[in-house]
C-alpha cells in the first residue's frame, strides 16, 4: 500500500537517492547534498510540528508501507520565497506605432517580477518513472491539497506552482541559453541549484532590471516560452484538473509555465469531506483519497470506502493501520 506522510530525518539517504536518480530527467528544488538536505528535513519537521517562526516549508514522501521504500517527494512552501523575493518573468505586451509610417506592432516583453512572493507554493515533486501512470501519482500530488484542506489556516488565499520548462536530452535549455546564460555566466543546472538552495538575491543582482523583448530571443527560446517539459505533462494536466491555470508568469530560468489558483476553489479542497471512522469493510467500496492526523501525524492514502447513512465511513482494516487511527477518529475523504 502506498502512503504519503511527512518526511523525517531517517529518510535522508532514500531522498538523496531519489534526487540523484532524477538528475538528467527533471531538475528538483530539493538539495542534492547530505548537509543541505539534512537542514531541509530539519526545517520540514519543525514546520510540521509548528515549532518555527519562519514560513513553513513542508516536505512529504510517498512510502510503500510493506517495504518502507520511498518512491517520491512533494512539498509545500506556505510562503513563496520564504522571506525573500520570489522571482518570475511576467509576460506582457507593448505597442510600437508610427503615425507617419502608418505602422503598429504588438511586441511581447518579459518584466522581472516578484509579485507572487508570499503566496502558497507547491514544489519539490519527484516520482519514480515507473509510477507516473499509476494511482500513486495522483495520491502524491493531491495529498498536498488534502493537507491544505485540513490545515487551511496555514496557507494563503492563492496557490501557485512552477512547472519545469523545455530542456533537451543533451542538456540544452533553450530559454536559459538564449537569455539567462548571458548574465549569469553559469550553466542552467548550477543556476537552478543556487535558486533552490541558496539566497535568491543573486537573481536581482545579475538579471537586467529592464523589460526583455521576446523577439530578440532565439526562435527555440520563443517556442519554449510557457511550455512544460514533456515529462511534466501528466502533473501539468492533473494540476489543471485540480483547478490551476497558467497565468502571465513564467519561470525565470527555463521559461516554464507558472500555474495559479484560488486555494478555496481547488477541487480536492472543495470536494473533500470530514468523516468519522466506523467499522471495517471488504474491498468493494469506491476508491477514494483518505487522510487523517494533524501536522507531523498526517497520513494520506488510497482506499476502498463505504459510507453509511450517518456521517461515518467504513474502510479496510489495512487502512486503519496505515492511518494509525481507530473507531470514532475523524478522517477526510475525497473521490478520485
Amino acid at each position: 500500500m502506498w502512503r504519503v506522510r511527512p518526511a523525517k530525518l531517517d529518510d535522508l539517504q532514500q531522498i538523496l537517492d531519489l534526487t540523484n536518480a532524477q538528475s538528467g530527467r527533471l531538475s528538483s528544488t530539493l538539495p542534492n547534498t547530505q548537509a543541505a538536505l539534512t537542514k531541509k528535513l530539519e526545517q520540514s519537521q519543525a514546520s510540521f510540528a509548528n515549532k518555527t517562526d519562519t514560513p513553513r516549508r513542508l516536505l512529504f514522501v510517498l512510502e510503500d508501507t510493506d517495504t518502507g521504500q520511498l518512491a517520491g517527494t512533494a512539498g509545500i512552501d506556505t510562503r513563496a520565497g520564504n522571506g525573500q523575493p520570489f522571482y518570475n518573468y511576467r509576460r506582457d505586451y507593448l505597442i510600437h506605432a508610427s503615425h507617419e509610417l502608418n505602422v503598429s506592432r504588438r511586441v511581447e516583453v518579459l518584466y522581472p517580477s516578484h509579485a507572487l512572493t508570499d503566496l502558497t507554493l507547491l514544489c519539490a515533486f519527484t516520482l519514480k518513472p515507473d509510477l507516473r501512470n499509476t494511482p500513486a501519482f495522483e495520491l502524491l500530488s493531491r495529498a498536498r491539497m488534502m493537507f491544505i484542506a485540513s490545515h487551511r489556516e496555514w496557507f494563503t488565499n492563492r496557490t501557485v506552482v512552477e512547472i519545469q520548462g523545455i530542456q533537451h536530452e543533451g542538456g540544452q535549455v533553450p530559454f536559459w541559453d538564449s537569455l539567462g546564460r548571458h548574465f549569469f555566466n553559469m550553466d542552467f543546472e548550477t543556476a537552478d541549484q543556487h535558486s533552490g538552495q541558496l539566497s535568491k538575491t543573486f537573481i536581482a543582482e545579475l538579471m537586467p532590471p529592464n523589460p526583455i523583448y521576446v523577439t530578440l530571443l532565439s526562435e527555440a527560446a520563443q517556442e519554449a516560452l510557457g511550455e512544460p517539459h514533456p515529462l511534466t505533462r501528466p502533473n501539468y494536466d492533473l494540476l489543471q484538473r485540480e483547478g490551476f491555470l497558467p497565468g502571465c508568469y513564467v519561470d525565470i530560468f527555463d521559461g516554464g509555465p507558472v500555474l495559479e489558483a484560488r486555494t478555496d476553489t481547488l477541487k480536492t479542497v472543495v470536494t473533500s469531506q470530514p468523516k468519522t471512522l466506523h467499522g471495517s469493510e471488504g474491498l468493494d467500496g469506491e476508491t477514494c483519497l483518505i487522510s487523517a492526523g494533524e501536522g507531523q501525524d498526517f497520513r494520506c492514502l488510497l482506499t476502498s470506502v463505504s459510507e453509511t447513512l450517518a456521517d461515518d465511513v467504513k474502510v479496510p482494516v489495512s487502512t486503519w493501520r496505515a492511518l494509525d487511527r481507530s473507531a470514532g477518529d475523524r478522517v477526510r475523504i475525497s473521490p478520485l
